[in-house]
């Protein structure tokens, strides 16, 4: 049942309904708006986007090709990798450091897109190649300890000729570990 309309309104109150609705649905929009332009402001990004972040780049040489490789050198840094990435630059990847040699397994957990992982020991050799799909949460391990591991777009790798017991060059470059505070 309707509710009664207020006194003295001679339509029976659909008038004061009508602009009831009216004001609400401004302010709904209005809400809205203020809701994004917030979250702008804020600099979040929907779960999807490509997020702002990037880590410091290193020029890394596999294949004859330049690399510009991310560098992912802490805890956070490495859990966070490329998830929530939506694409990735042909000759671009990221490079994982590691303070010890160890046989360090990755997944794919909110992954979005196929990388291939080099898994390289010391000297930069690689000691493993793994394709990996997109939020797969299978392990990806090497077969012997490794200090780094250098993620690319799935199939870089093989159509760059690099293989097993290949040497990416540049890694000399690469301050191990952790930075120091």
């Amino acid at each position: 049942m309707a509710a009664p309309a207020p006194a003295g309104l001679a339509d029976g109150g659909t008038h004061w309904a009508r602009g009831w609705r009216r004001a609400q649905g401004a302010s709904i929009r209005m809400a809205s708006l203020l809701l994004v332009a917030g979250t702008s402001l804020a600099g979040i990004q929907p779960a999807q986007a490509t997020p702002p972040y990037r880590m410091p780049v290193v020029e890394l040489e596999a294949g004859g090709q330049r690399i510009d490789a991310e560098l992912a050198r802490t805890e956070p840094e490495r859990e966070r990798g490329l998830m929530h990435r939506t694409v990735m630059p042909e000759n671009h990847g990221m490079l994982f450091v590691f303070e010890q040699p160890a046989q360090y397994c990755f997944w794919m957990r909110n992954t979005l897109i196929p990388l291939t992982v080099a898994f390289l020991d010391e000297d930069g050799k690689v000691a493993d190649l793994a394709d990996m799909q997109p939020r797969d949460e299978r392990s990806h391990c090497p077969s012997r300890p490794v200090r780094h591991a250098l993620e690319m777009n799935q199939g870089w790798f093989d159509a760059h000729g690099v293989k097993v017991g290949d040497v990416v060059k540049g890694l000399e470059t690469v301050p191990n570990g952790e930075p120091k505070p």
